[in-house]
């Protein structure tokens, strides 16, 4: 007879063996350094601030360099610098954390809440206030993340090591610059390795030549003012090239067969375009809202396909990339639209599409409970993260390409779901017997206990019930057979 195994012994040993595996997996040591020590030190920082004090660019501020002089590097922002990375981003893994359905809600309720402030700036500047809410939730997240970094240290620690140390000079001078006419205030003086600040993150130079005291109380703060920093944005894309009334671009469909290559900057009237048969993605003609536009292509003819005028170069001015210009675009557009549907009409030429903010945090969740030392569930794949699903991958044997994709989320999903429902489990016990009218003779500890007996007897009843039906079903099929086997004697 072959041997059953009861479904209520399967429900218990399924997560205790994942529990198993995962408490023999040795968590991932993230923290390398690629910092050659003998040739990094607090002595020769020392050495080098002393001669950069006594240089001409510096004479102007220096009070306020001797003031806030570092005593010691950042070893971290030498890495950032120095950082080859390792893992190529695809255009569709690039914007998929950068626009996704929780950005543009965020951006949807910005836009009401600084409704005011924007129609200002719009009438004042003649930028889109769409656009300007694009920058800054590609950059800040709608000043929710703008940097941890104290920006003298990592000036003054890239102004002595590493790769351009000129022009960090210069970025370190105007940021004492900046500390000097009392813009920002030092404690508030924090942003990303490479000293951009601010919740639009505005480099120290760029902040002397365009930010904006836009709420009138004599100060540029770009951190604490939502209407300087959002002002200067626009006043920087004005000074961009920006045109008042004009859209980015729109994604468009390419006829098949036609001879077009990868190039923004080569613009062209559109009317050479629509003699192309070039339409907008959902078949509708090309409308006549730009006189000029260039082809972008970031995924090659197989994938969307957008026409770009002056606007999109003014977002890429703000970070030379043309993905980062293209997530600004997706984004301001999404937020005007209030369309939380954040797919192109041509989708991406993959099979393992890049993964939204809220499936990043489930597939580090997931790792972590697998036993994989992720840390913060954040919903940043940044390196280290990356580093442990190759060791996740490594171990379930499949290629340890570190890539955060929807195929690994949707295994990891699978793989962990389990733990999660023991998880979810023991929080709601833990919820009852925080809950129950507490017996004033028993401890937390024994109303626990009672609260899991009541998990178990739920369980025990509910399996009973169904070896039960089982039993009976089985004696209907045996009482059957009798019968046949009687009929046939």
């Amino acid at each position: 007879m072959p041997s059953f195994v009861s479904p209520t012994i399967l429900s218990l040993l399924i997560p205790i063996c994942l529990l198993s595996m995962a408490s023999t997996t040795y968590a991932v040591n993230t923290e390398t350094s690629n910092i050659d020590e003998q040739s990094v030190d607090n002595q020769k920082l020392k050495a080098c601030l002393n001669n950069l004090v006594q240089t001409a660019p510096f004479a102007s501020v220096k009070d306020v360099f001797v003031q806030y002089r570092p005593t010691e590097i950042d070893p971290s922002v030498l890495e950032s610098l120095n950082y080859q990375p390792e893992f190529d981003k695809e255009p569709w893994d690039y914007l998929a954390s950068l626009v996704d359905e929780e950005r543009v809600i965020d951006g949807i309720n910005a836009n009401e809440k600084h409704t005011n402030v924007l129609a200002k700036i719009e009438s004042h500047y003649g930028v889109n206030r769409y656009d300007v809410l694009g920058v800054w939730g590609v950059e800040s997240d709608f000043g929710t993340k703008l940097g941890k970094k104290d920006v003298v240290n990592s000036l003054a620690t890239l102004s002595c090591f590493g790769r351009r140390q000129s022009y960090f000079r210069g970025e370190y001078v105007s940021a004492l610059k900046i500390l000097k006419q009392g813009d920002i205030a030092k404690s508030d003086f924090k942003g990303s390795w490479a000293g951009a600040f601010g919740q639009t993150q505005f480099m120290p130079s760029t902040f002397l030549q365009l930010a904006q005291d836009f709420d009138g109380d004599n100060r540029k703060d770009l951190v604490n003012s939502q209407a300087d920093a959002l002002a200067s944005t626009a006043n920087f894309l004005k000074n961009s090239g920006y045109q008042s009334n004009q859209p980015w671009g729109y994604e468009v469909r390419l006829p098949s067969g036609v001879a077009a290559l990868n190039d923004r900057k080569n613009k062209k009237l559109l009317s050479h375009w629509q003699g192309l048969g070039v339409t907008l993605a959902d078949g509708s003609p090309l409308p006549n809202t730009l006189s000029s536009v260039g082809l972008f292509l970031p995924a090659g003819k197989k994938g969307p396909a957008f026409l770009v005028g002056r606007n999109f170069d003014a977002f890429y001015a703000y970070n030379a990339s043309e993905n980062y210009a293209l997530a600004i675009a997706h984004l301001s557009q999404r937020i005007a639209q209030k369309n939380t549907n954040v797919n192109f009409v041509t989708a991406w030429p993959t099979d393992d599409a890049g993964l939204s903010r809220k499936e990043s945090r489930e597939v580090q969740e997931s790792l972590n409970l697998l036993g994989y030392n992720v840390g913060d569930v954040d919903g940043i794949i940044g390196d280290g993260t990356r580093r442990v699903i190759q060791q996740y991958q490594a171990d379930i044997g499949i290629k340890t390409d570190g890539k955060a994709g929807k195929k690994i989320h949707q295994r990891l999903i699978i793989s962990s779901a389990d733990l999660k429902k023991a998880a979810s489990t023991n929080l709601n016990i833990d919820a009852d017997a925080k809950n129950t009218i507490a017996d004033p003779s028993l401890s937390l500890e024994q109303e626990k206990i009672k609260t899991q007996s009541k998990y178990s007897l739920s369980n025990f009843t509910r399996y009973k019930t169904f070896a039960a039906v089982f039993i009976g079903l089985l004696a209907l099929i045996m009482a059957a057979a009798l019968v046949l086997i009687t009929r046939k004697r």
